[in-house]
């Protein structure tokens, strides 16, 4: 994890495919959604952290990515998730798994929460 990062840093501006998590701070949910939505180019997962239900049911609806999480990391956990990666996170086929084959020209979003 790298704490206190900002969208500068090239890990922020990167896809970085490992264990790997910049965490960025913002002042309000409308700030985190336009920095996901307008400031990166790719698209493929992002997670939010927060007790707020409505916050959460906003992010999940207007952030601009395939797979998002609420209050969990990493959003594919099992195999048979569809790998739903937006923008430049998405290549060829690589929606193309299981009954995802039927949609493929359908633009899905994952979304995976936990709550306690």
């Amino acid at each position: 994890m790298f704490d206190e990062a900002n969208p500068g840093m090239a890990i922020c501006q990167q896809e970085i495919f490992g264990p790997v998590m910049p965490i960025l701070r913002v002042k309000n949910l409308d700030e985190a959604i336009g920095m996901i939505n307008e400031r990166t180019d790719y698209g493929n997962t992002t997670s939010i952290f927060t007790s707020s239900g409505s916050m959460a049911h906003q992010f999940q609806r207007e952030v601009n990515c395939g797979m998002v999480g609420i209050n969990i990391g990493v959003v594919a956990p099992v195999a048979w998730f569809p790998f739903g990666g937006k923008r430049k996170s998405f290549f060829g086929i690589l929606h193309g798994q299981l009954p995802d084959v039927i949609d493929y020209f359908t633009d899905k979003k994952v979304i995976i929460e936990r709550w306690w």
